[in-house]
């Protein structure tokens, strides 16, 4: 056997296990993460630097949900603070046996569903999930963030955040999940992570 068909085995091998690593994570039928977020506003917000850009913290901000869909960004200005976009689902947006039913995709920072036809009501879909925008406050937590797969129940604390440069650049976090559309993703700098 040659070198370049060595090559080629190896570099199918590689692929197969990147695909293994990567496949979507299967739970059956039920919620895998039944509660609503939790959110606090906060009155007292102390900004601090991240990346050049001034951090401002809007509300103190907890969820357990399943990982609908993951986009990584790697050019703008955005992709400087959030590399990483998660779709998440609670409530009955975690459960497979509705998910099986739901078209789910994201481009472009936004996240978008599809159905044929409506496995539970619009407004369910609509407030039982959501595009997060993570902003890791460390490198673990950036580590940590880019090696979820789709189908994880993931567990995150942090902030909803304001995000500004100097030259009048800005990202507001939504600090609702009943918004839908432009400035309805929240901005999270993401302080810890578990993944279940």
């Amino acid at each position: 056997m040659n070198w370049k068909a060595i090559f080629f085995i190896g570099l199918l091998g590689f692929g197969g296990f990147q695909h293994f690593q990567k496949r979507e994570i299967l739970h059956g039928v039920g919620e895998v993460a039944s509660e609503a977020p939790l959110q606090r506003n906060l009155d007292i917000r102390d900004t601090q630097n991240i990346n050049g850009y001034e951090i401002t913290p809007l509300a103190k901000f907890s969820i357990k949900a399943r990982v609908l869909a993951s986009k990584r960004y790697h050019f703008g200005r955005e992709a400087d603070l959030a590399p990483v976009d998660f779709a998440l689902g609670w409530g009955a947006m975690s459960d497979e046996a509705i998910l099986n039913k739901i078209e789910i995709s994201q481009s472009s920072r936004f996240y978008f569903w599809h159905v044929d036809e409506f496995p539970i009501p619009r407004e369910a879909i609509e407030t039982q999930s959501a595009n997060m925008h993570m902003i890791p406050a460390d490198r673990l937590v950036e580590k940590r963030l880019k090696s979820v797969r789709v189908g994880q129940v993931v567990a995150l604390n942090g902030y909803l955040v304001e995000a500004k440069a100097s030259d009048g650049w800005h990202w507001k976090s939504s600090l609702t999940r009943n918004d839908t559309g432009n400035g309805a993703c929240e901005v999270f700098l993401v302080k810890s992570i578990e993944v279940h």
